[in-house]
């Protein structure tokens, strides 16, 4: 049988087989081989066989990765102190983040704000299974992170990736307990950025892995891997909007595991990350503190308080003076106090400048261990 197609001459049969690849291309991805006569070449329409390998080989490691690190994912539970209401009903403040186990001997790793001000500690095992938990110890102000511990015994443990060593668009894969009641919810995105800085509570949190995997209430603390089964980040804030009010989607972010494995490796050895201590408390001055209080400088950190003892004490910090400069680091919207003395080492002796009534004033002070 033959039929003409835009004047060429071609069998009926090769059309009818080409409607059927077209068909069948869809389902099973069959390869059509149309050869024209007049023209003596051949043009190949490929299917999708290549493709679905791809996607079927893509969605199989992802599988994989999430039933190997599921259950190293845990659900974390802050019971705080019992308050009477206005009715006279006595509550308990309770908080619901996610876990992470980093050690078989039953440590595990979470956000800070998830535990703070916590009375009683309780883990959910991916199983169901319950256990009490206690806090060996955290990092807060400078990093958002805490280390937990459990009674052990069949723990499963995810091994640490390089965050470095990741590639914006790269897939990642977050698992946390999402709303607080679903656990073990798994979303899929790509690394957006890395090394972000983003500002929360008085500090800017650093080396951050940005991704557009879905992060909700509930998935604070929660795992951040890279489909190679790898932690590469512990999810820790997601942005909903801008400062002027603006929406923002796809913006979440996750403490870096290059940032988390030394630090939770001191805490588990010896209770702590060595950080410098000054000895104040303080307020974050930005414009809008300076222009309401009437303060000479637009960013500094406002001394309320001087730790009796402290270096700080020692050095002739007083109440009221303002810190306008860490070391080498002039405090500004980009380092705050809490990121300069950071950035500090115990033991360092260094300069610090204050302003006091209007005149800056250079002391010396040698740090002290946190």
């Amino acid at each position: 049988m033959w039929g003409r197609v835009s004047g060429r001459t071609i069998p009926v049969f090769v059309v009818l087989a080409l409607l059927a690849g077209a068909v069948g291309g869809t389902v099973g991805g069959a390869l059509v081989r149309l050869t024209s006569e007049e023209e003596g070449t051949a043009t190949t329409a490929t299917g999708s066989v290549e493709e679905r390998q791809v996607v079927v080989s893509e969605e199989s490691a992802v599988i994989e990765v999430v039933q190997e690190a599921k259950p190293a994912v845990v659900a974390v539970i802050s019971d705080g102190h019992p308050r009477r209401d206005s009715l006279g009903r006595v509550t308990t403040e309770v908080a619901v983040g996610s876990g992470v186990i980093m050690d078989e001997r039953g440590y595990l790793i979470t956000n800070e704000h998830v535990v703070r001000d916590a009375v009683t500690l309780r883990v959910i095992l991916h199983d169901g299974e319950e256990k009490p938990a206690s806090l060996v110890g955290d990092d807060w102000p400078f990093t958002d992170l805490a280390v937990l511990r459990i009674q052990p015994g069949g723990l499963t443990a995810v091994p640490f990736g390089d965050s470095d060593a990741l590639l914006p668009g790269q897939r990642v894969i977050a698992i946390g307990n999402t709303l607080s009641k679903y656990r073990n919810t798994v979303t899929l995105g790509v690394v957006s950025g890395l090394h972000r800085r983003w500002p929360r509570n008085g500090i800017v949190m650093e080396d951050l892995v940005q991704t557009d995997a879905a992060i909700n209430h509930g998935n604070s603390g929660g795992a951040l891997l890279s489909t190679r089964g790898e932690l590469v980040g512990l999810s820790t804030t997601v942005v909903r909007s801008t400062e002027a009010g603006e929406s923002v989607e796809g913006v979440a972010f996750a403490i870096s595991s290059n940032t988390i494995a030394p630090i939770a490796r001191a805490i588990i050895e010896r209770g702590r990350y060595p950080r410098p201590f000054l000895g104040i408390v303080h307020l974050e001055v930005d414009p809008l503190v300076a222009q309401v209080n009437d303060l000479p400088v637009p960013y500094g950190a406002y001394v309320t308080e001087v730790t009796p003892d402290s270096p700080a004490a020692e050095a002739g910090i007083q109440q009221s003076d303002i810190i306008v400069r860490m070391s080498d680091a002039p405090l500004d919207e980009d380092m705050p106090f809490i990121n300069a003395l950071g950035r500090l080492e115990p033991d360092q002796k260094t300069e610090i400048v204050v302003n006091r009534d209007g005149r800056e004033i250079v002391l010396d002070v040698t740090l002290a261990l946190r």
